[in-house]
């Protein structure tokens, strides 16, 4: 081989080389970023729960549709709460959906998305209950909680850190009410109704606190994944699935 065929095939190797590293990459990219990483605590119903071993809920559906409109397929991974707002603002994962509210102390470790729910915590007692009335008699009672919840931070403001039992699962302060460890349980109001529905000894006292409203947690600066979900957020609303979403877990 001459010198000038050298050169030739030297550089057609080297030209080779380089469209399979870029391939390899590619590829290596796609795969990567062909799923859409979701951390989610399945204990509140109907918002995300299991069913038959399988992840469903109103945020689970929400979560696919994103997914969907990104082309990628979700990953919900299921965690104690708060491991998944750890999860969000450590980008661990994508993002964090779980019936999350966003206030002022989680904005400097998170951005979140424009609201898609409007809820507000109550008071669960057991049925037989005529001591507590609403949140002004919560003072010096035991309360149960999921922490890391908004729940959390009202019970402790209510009746003092002392005072205040959490657990990684709503079920578990739930079950804590029912067996008179606690005096009350301060939960999302759509949860409380369903957890109330279906046992007779409990029901919800008082008028509750404030409203909130429910958003998708992010990284903080992930601006871009940000406004794909709130594009998937506005469209769902505008064309009346977000609401036919809720209303089917009702």
């Amino acid at each position: 081989m001459g010198e000038y065929d050298m050169k030739k095939f030297l550089k057609a190797l080297s030209l080779m080389t380089v469209c399979a590293i870029t391939v390899a990459a590619f590829a290596g990219c796609s795969k990567s970023s062909g799923k859409l990483t979701v951390a989610t605590n399945a204990e509140f119903e109907p918002f995300e729960y299991m069913d038959n071993n399988k992840i469903v809920g109103i945020d689970v559906d929400i979560v696919n549709q994103i997914a969907k409109d990104m082309g990628k397929t979700p990953d919900i991974q299921n965690m104690s709460f708060d491991s998944v707002l750890a999860a969000a603002s450590s980008g661990k994962v994508n993002m964090a959906v779980a019936g999350i509210t966003k206030t002022a102390d989680r904005e400097k470790s998170m951005d979140f998305s424009e609201a898609y729910y409007d809820a507000k915590n109550v008071i669960i007692v057991k049925a037989t209950n005529t001591a507590i009335t609403g949140k002004d008699s919560l003072k010096g009672k035991k309360i149960a909680v999921e922490k890391g919840t908004t729940g959390d931070d009202l019970a402790t403001t209510a009746t003092g850190d002392a005072n205040v039992s959490r657990f990684d699962s709503t079920t578990d302060a739930i079950t804590d009410l029912k067996n008179g460890k606690v005096d009350a349980v301060i939960l999302d109001s759509f949860p409380a109704n369903k957890f109330v529905k279906q046992n007779s000894d409990l029901k919800i006292t008082g008028e509750g606190f404030s409203s909130e409203q429910y958003c998708i947690a992010v990284k903080k600066g992930n601006s871009k994944l940000l406004s794909q979900v709130n594009a998937t957020i506005k469209k769902m609303k505008a064309d009346g699935s977000l609401d036919k979403i809720i209303k089917n877990y009702e």
